[in-house]
């Protein structure tokens, strides 16, 4: 999990930390942060890709949505036994009756 965090946690923090206080030019007195910095990458980045520099965002979002639902897909495939029994443990302890097993049916009476 300490990976996990460091090589996907870490870059996200760090992008999505710099759009937003760029984008609010929010810049503490450094031209990284301003406005200026943050509208060249975009139109920089639109005008390489051909598409609206208003756009990129969004699809940013997206993809990171996407690589975050995989990776922790990932991640709980692996980790799958110990969250069943987790499961398991968190649910309350509920004795069935006898007639109603799973793939049983009762007698007729």
């Amino acid at each position: 999990m300490r990976y996990i965090l460091i090589f996907w946690g870490l870059p996200m923090a760090i992008f999505w930390g710099w759009y937003f206080l760029s984008y609010y030019d929010i810049n503490f007195g450094l031209l990284f942060f301003s406005r200026v910095v943050h509208d060249f990458a975009f139109e920089f980045y639109g005008d390489m890709l051909g598409i609206e520099a208003a756009a990129i965002p969004s699809m940013v979002a997206r993809a990171c949505l996407i690589d975050t639902a995989l990776i922790f897909s990932i991640y709980a495939f692996r980790k799958r036994r110990e969250i069943r029994n987790w499961w398991r443990g968190s649910q309350p302890n509920v004795i069935p009756d006898a007639k109603l097993e799973f793939g049983r049916v009762p007698p007729a009476e």
